[in-house]
């Protein structure tokens, strides 16, 4: 299998190296860029093409979060992991909503922080339980009217095929892309291309949004 390609964004010079000796010491990634400024990670994170980016969210003088939030848009492919120091909910959850997809503390273990980012390639979003609890709740108290008008919404979904509206069945069910792969007999970086086609078709960028509108929610 080949490696997970990923870059970090870290301005403390100790931690930077540390996570760099973590990665390259690590049967599962391979490091492809190491920056010390957001300036410099908002300009070569789209020419490097990571799949997976190590995030520090205090940056100096400009935040991780900000930077997520410009990237992901434009790379919706690109995975953002925030790395942190404290679990301070209102950060860790602003990110989420800029387009990151888990977080971990910085404190982690190696062992910890290769698992994180495997989950992550795999479909999941690594996170501790009382932050997912917040991100469930943000979502059940979002406005229910979509953006798109109900005709909009019937068109994007009829236009998904019978294998894309199969995994949607069980991203709806809280799968990874690893579990879904082995029951549908494909491998996760195939149906990880399917979840990429459906985003795309349903205009939407996330798991749940992508669901939410399947199911007319």
């Amino acid at each position: 299998m080949s490696k997970i390609a990923v870059c970090i964004v870290e301005d403390v010079t100790d931690i930077r190296q540390a996570l760099e000796q973590i990665i390259e010491l690590s049967d599962d990634c391979m490091l492809t860029a190491s920056f010390a400024t957001g300036e410099e990670a908002l300009l070569k994170i789209p020419l490097v093409k990571p799949q997976v980016v190590l995030m520090d969210i205090g940056l100096g003088s400009t935040s991780g979060i900000d930077i997520v939030r410009e990237l992901k848009p434009l790379h919706p492919e690109i995975l953002y992991l925030m790395c942190t120091v404290y679990e301070e909910e209102e950060k860790i959850f602003e990110a989420l909503r800029a387009g990151a997809s888990g977080y971990i503390l910085k404190k982690s273990s190696p062992a910890k922080l290769t698992e994180a980012i495997q989950e992550l390639v795999e479909g999941g979003a690594p996170m501790s339980s009382q932050i997912a609890m917040k991100v469930v709740n943000a979502f059940k108290h979002l406005p229910v009217q979509e953006t798109l008008p109900p005709s909009q919404q019937a068109d994007d979904v009829a236009v998904l095929s019978r294998r894309e509206k199969e995994i949607l069945e069980w991203l709806a069910q809280g799968k990874i892309y690893k579990e879904i792969g082995r029951e549908l007999n494909i491998s996760a970086e195939t149906v990880r291309k399917h979840v990429y086609h459906i985003y795309e078709k349903l205009h939407v960028n996330n798991r749940v949004e992508a669901v939410n509108k399947f199911f007319g929610r």
